[in-house]
């Protein structure tokens, strides 16, 4: 008999755990066992769930965040890139007809073309509006306002500096003057 109980030892050493008993073997109450293993498995199963839920929300918020970084990540380099179209505007519009004919013209003609060329490549759009066109909040930045005869209220008078866009991102607006209505006397 000690045989048999050490060879049973042994062989719990060997699975690596004992057999339990519960109150399924002693033939207590099964029904609640039941009950508890199916609340439990039905907790776990919802966890499961949640996780899975909150790992696949993770993922795609993760490649949105991916893709917004890839479209607008430039924006802060891109912003302080204008000042630099900006000058090379000024400098192209105040040349003289006899200074427009010189190799420094044609070389800031030049320069200017390729940094538009690289803001069109990267999804940078000029917003230019045009003297007349209605005011429009969301691209344009009101720099003053006058009433001026003969111009309905709203319209753009004067436009200081162009605007861009990133894709649709605002990155600067245009500034413009707008039209007030004209005061009636």
């Amino acid at each position: 008999m000690a045989d048999v109980q050490q060879n049973q030892e042994s062989e719990i050493q060997e699975d690596g755990f004992a057999e339990e008993t519960t109150e399924f073997e002693t033939g207590t109450d099964l029904s609640a066992e039941v009950e508890r293993l199916t609340a439990e498995r039905d907790e776990m199963r919802d966890r499961f769930m949640r996780a899975l839920a909150d790992a696949e929300n993770a993922r795609k918020r993760g490649e949105r965040d991916r893709k917004e970084a890839e479209q607008y990540g430039g924006a802060k380099f891109a912003r302080d890139m204008l000042p630099v179209y900006d000058n090379l505007k000024r400098a192209l519009d105040a040349a003289t007809e006899e200074q427009r004919t010189t190799a420094a013209f044609e070389g800031v003609e030049l320069t200017m073309r390729e940094l538009l060329n690289i803001f069109s490549k990267h999804g940078i759009q000029r917003i230019a509006p045009e003297v007349g066109e209605s005011f429009d909040p969301q691209l344009h930045q009101a720099m003053f306002e006058a009433p001026v005869p003969n111009v309905p209220g709203g319209g753009i008078i004067q436009v200081m500096a162009e605007g861009f866009i990133l894709h649709d991102r605002l990155l600067r607006p245009a500034q413009v003057g707008v039209s007030s209505s004209p005061t009636a006397k």
